[in-house]
């Protein structure tokens, strides 16, 4: 479903211009999920969403979702996650893997030796680490996710249409 056009949406652009970080500004109250509270009308600094999402830039690369296997955990085909390379993982953290040439998203499961990938709906087989696996590697930890409530009107990618490249294209030998 998709949202209704509204002459009221700004574009803020790219999240960087030129040589510095674009900031935006931070609301003073966060908002409730619950009951809502009545909100102050001043804004309590600019922050920088480079910085926060990306606390680790040279090791850090964003990805889209393709399919549902992680929907248990609230991530959801098309959102956009941001994968860091230089997180140890571990049990619990939600990883991209490389499997068969594929990139797979899982979340880790197990120890060392004993590891397993596994997605939170029904329906997909768990993957079993064990031993050396050429074909199977841990690429990155997913650091954040980000989910879309709102599909965009124009330019939205198809279901099913290639993501994020292949692994060969992030410089992952197949």
């Amino acid at each position: 479903m998709a949202c209704a056009p509204t002459s009221d949406l700004i574009w803020l652009g790219p999240l960087r211009q030129g040589d510095g970080p674009l900031q935006l500004p931070l609301a003073v109250e966060s908002v409730a999920a619950g009951f809502p509270s009545p909100a102050d009308d001043y804004v309590e600094a600019a922050i920088d969403l480079n910085g926060i999402l990306m606390p680790r830039p040279s090791s850090t690369f964003l990805m889209r979702v393709d399919g549902d296997a992680m929907r248990g955990d609230g991530i959801h085909h098309g959102d956009l996650l941001v994968v860091d390379r230089s997180v140890a993982p571990r049990s619990g953290s939600t990883v991209v893997a490389v499997h068969e040439g594929r990139f797979v998203l899982r979340r880790l499961e197990g120890r060392p030796a004993q590891w397993c990938l596994v997605a939170s709906d029904a329906t997909t087989a768990a993957i079993a680490l064990q031993g050396e696996d050429p074909d199977l590697l841990i690429w990155g930890v997913v650091i954040h996710a980000v989910h879309h409530l709102c599909t965009p009107l124009s330019g939205s990618r198809r279901r099913g249409a290639v993501a994020g490249g292949s692994p060969e294209a992030l410089g992952v030998e197949p």
